[in-house]
Order: structure tokens, then C-alpha cells, then sequence
């Protein structure tokens, strides 16, 4: 399993796809980029996933930008899990502060 796929978090909203890519591409080939919009407001949600051409650039990548400041926040790079993984289910959308409290919206 080649761990090319990167999560990236703490963006600011001003980050698009193309700033992500130039980012990520002084430490080599940027297969993908991605920042992920609120689909109601279009606005960044504060994350994205970029994918690097080899496991090797994505290494380089996590060690170079991971707590690198970034429009005055400290960004977050890591390898992306699959969401199935098990474990800190970060992302997964499980739960959601739901707590069975049950109100009509009527």
C-alpha cells in the first residue's frame, strides 16, 4: 500500500485548490489537490487532501509543511486513513453530538 494520499488540516478559508497544489509541489508531483467546500455556503470547510506522485515526495511533504504556518495558522499534515479504519474515527461522521434527544421541528 503506497501511502501517496496526504490529509491536510487547519487551512485558511482563503486556500483554494491551486494555492494547495503549489503548496505541495516544491516537494514533487502533485497527482491531486483538493479543498473541501461546504456544499451550502461554498465555503472551505478548513481541510483538503492532496495526493503526491510517490510515497517518498509524500514523506517529504508531511516533514516539510506539517506545523508550518500558513496564512497565520499551523497546518496539519499526515498520511489520509481511510475513513473504515478503526480508531479515533476522526472524520468518519459517526455520532455527531447526537445525544437522542428527539425535537419537532414542527
Amino acid at each position: 500500500m503506497s501511502n501517496t494520499k496526504l490529509y491536510v488540516g487547519n487551512l485558511p478559508y482563503s486556500i483554494d485548490d491551486g494555492a494547495l497544489q503549489h503548496n505541495f509541489s516544491e516537494f514533487g508531483d502533485v497527482t491531486s489537490a483538493k479543498v473541501m467546500m461546504d456544499r451550502d455556503s461554498g465555503r472551505s470547510k478548513g481541510f483538503g487532501f492532496v495526493e503526491m506522485g510517490t510515497a517518498e515526495q509524500a514523506e517529504a511533504a508531511i516533514r516539510g509543511l506539517n506545523g508550518m504556518s500558513v496564512g497565520g495558522r499551523s497546518i496539519v499534515v499526515n498520511v489520509s486513513r481511510p475513513k473504515e479504519s478503526s480508531g479515533g474515527s476522526y472524520g468518519a461522521g459517526n455520532g455527531g453530538g447526537y445525544r437522542g434527544e428527539r425535537r419537532s421541528s414542527y
